[in-house]
Parts: C-alpha cells; structure tokens; sequence
C-alpha cells in the first residue's frame, strides 16, 4: 500500500505570506488575541504583525478644517464610471426618497395660509450607463424652495432644480399632508377639525408636465339591501333589526387642468355633495340620531359611490382624467367591498398593488 505524505518543505510565495498576513490583521483587528504560552509561537512572530500597521486617531477630530481640495478629494460612488454599474446596464424609470419631512405653506381658498409638515417624496429617472444620483440634492432643492412659495409652486422650482442638477429625463414629486378644516356639528351648533390626507403630485414626463391632487375622502356607508330586510323584519314579523353601516374610505384623484386654481375646501365639498354621510367630529346624542337619519336617507352600495363621485367630479371643469377608489370595510363581512372608477388615461392600469386597498383602512 501507498502512502502519501504532505511536503513539509514547500516553498511560500510573497503572495502566500501577504494573504496569511492580512487574514491575521483582520483577526487581531476584531478582538482576536494569541495565547504566547504555545510553545510553538515566538512572540517576534507576533510582533512583526504590528510593523507597517498605522496608529489610527480614535477621537472626533473636533479642529478638522474642511478646505476644498480636501473636498474634491472625498470619494464619489454614486457619481462613478459605468464600470462601477452592479447588474444590468438599465434605466431605472425612478429612484430618490420617500418620507422626506419639512413646513411647507399652502394657501386657503378664503384668505390666509397654513403652515403644515409635509411628507415628500421625489424621484427622478437615471440613464442604462449611470451608476446613481446624489439623493441629497432633492432635499436640498426643497429646502431652497419652501420659505418662499406655496403648495405646487415649491413642487415646480425644486423639480426644476433637481431635474437639471441629476441630469434627468423624467421626475416626479408627491407631497402628503395632513390638512385641517373645521366642520360643524349635525344639531347640536358644536364645531371641530376634521383632517383630509391630501397629496399633491407633479409628474414630468417626455417634456410634459402633469399636476395631480389626491383626496382621502372618510365616510358611513350603510348598505342598502340591508335596510330592506331590517324594514322588512319590523314590518312582517315585529322584529327589530339594524342594518349594517361602515367606515369607508374614497380616495380621489384628479389631474388639474386649466388656469383656474381647484382648492383643497372645492374637492372636499365636491365629496360631500356626492356622498353626504362623512364621519363626524363632535357628537352629541341629537348629532347621533341626526347621523342614523342622515345614513338611512344615503344608503350606498360601493358602485353608487364610485358613480356618486364620478358624477360631481365630471361637473367641474377644473378637473381632467381622475380615479376613484372605493373601500366599504364592511360589519356585515370579514372582507371589504371596493370599487375602481377610472375616467381618461392618466390612471388606466391592468394590475392592482397588492397592498392598495390595505392603505384606505383610516387609522384615525
């Protein structure tokens, strides 16, 4: 039988003994420490790991003065060659940030402004042969913008700057706040502030310029076939019976056209006339029963919605292509009844987010 041993004398490369070194460095680099009590190391061999090794500072340097050839020597990945490019040289239709928070003004439509935290989100298009952008740029934009315009006003100069800065094709700009009107009681002359989620969106696409305003709309929706067969129960048999209603949520979108402004308060009542039974602020027992009056003098299913909105948004000439997007979270049901209405291009779509309709659950 043979047996083959490992050659004990083989010559090490420079190569060889660099790796051993650098893995050796990085051990000792994560805590790592050799027991010298092995008679088989020399403690010169731990030593001379530590030769060419550079002391580095671990304090904040608090004095570092920032010059500009300092500054031109920093690093920039996001701007480098194609040959950095990880994956597939392709276009990236958007990329940017989300949830960027800021006070941003907007105007009533009576006289006044408000001054509300603003949630944005921007993205722009980058090019087959760019690694990336620089997603600071957007922020600062906004920053340069925000004391001095309002609403749709900011939305453009920061495009504008961020879309010629990044060298882009397309953008795209949301901003989503909370915005605040006061609403009166049904009966009993008490007033509050309801909150509408608005979100104002300006899209720049091939050279055109798109501006979007989206509406979350909350209200009672009672179903109708179930209040026939309540009434049908109290009057064939004496029975008492309540028909199921619900917290529903419609989200509006609509594209501004023309010169003339659509404000925030124009939209909202735009719902109201359609779907009458919005949810209540302040509530007292006479506001109750006005309420279950109210519903049961508007009982909706989910398409009459749909219809209702589209009815009133197709009166007013301020309002192009829009979507409508309604969400019945039923009592009745463990699943929610919804409903698409789309009118023009801009919206038309063929696949759902898998995640759309879980958004319009209002959280309060």
């Amino acid at each position: 039988m043979n047996i083959h041993t490992r050659k004990l004398e083989s010559e090490i490369s420079e190569s060889e003994v660099n790796e051993a070194l650098s893995v050796l460095k990085k051990w000792r680099d994560q805590g790592g420490e050799i027991d010298l009590s092995n008679e088989n190391i020399h403690p010169s061999e731990v030593t001379n790991l530590w030769v060419d090794y550079p002391k580095l500072n671990d304090k904040y340097p608090t004095e570092f003065n920032l010059d500009a050839d300092y500054k031109a020597s920093l690093p920039d990945l996001q701007n480098g060659p194609s040959s950095l490019i990880k994956g597939s040289n392709q276009v990236i239709q958007h990329v940017g940030i989300s949830n960027f928070k800021l006070p941003i003004r907007y105007r009533l439509r009576g006289t006044g402004e408000r001054t509300l935290e603003t949630s944005v989100t921007g993205s722009v298009s980058l090019g087959a042969d760019k690694k990336g952008i620089n997603m600071s740029r957007i922020m600062r934009s906004f920053y340069k913008h925000s004391e001095e315009q309002f609403s749709f006003s900011v939305i453009e100069a920061a495009l504008d700057d961020y879309k010629t800065d990044l060298e882009s094709f397309d953008a795209r700009i949301l901003m989503k706040f909370s915005f605040p009107m006061k609403v009166g009681s049904l009966r009993s002359n008490l007033s509050g502030y309801q909150y509408y989620d608005i979100s104002l969106e300006l899209i720049d696409q091939d050279g055109l310029r798109t501006k979007v305003m989206h509406l979350d709309y909350v209200y009672s929706s009672t179903c109708p076939c179930s209040l026939e067969l309540s009434e049908h129960a109290r009057k064939s048999r004496g029975q008492l019976a309540t028909p199921h209603s619900q917290r529903s949520v419609a989200r509006i979108s609509v594209v501004l056209k023309g010169n003339d402004r659509l404000w925030f308060e124009d939209i909202i009542e735009h719902c109201r006339v359609a779907v009458p039974t919005e949810t209540q602020v302040m509530v007292k027992r006479e506001d109750e029963q006005a309420f279950a009056e109210l519903n049961a003098a508007n009982p909706i299913f989910v398409e009459d919605a749909a219809r209702l909105f589209c009815k009133n948004l197709k009166s007013d000439d301020r309002i192009g292509d829009f979507r409508i997007i309604a969400s019945h979270q039923e009592s009745l049901h463990s699943h929610d009844a919804i409903s698409i209405l789309t009118e023009g291009s801009t919206f038309e779509t063929v696949s759902i987010d898998p995640y759309q309709f879980s958004t319009l659950v209002h959280r309060g």
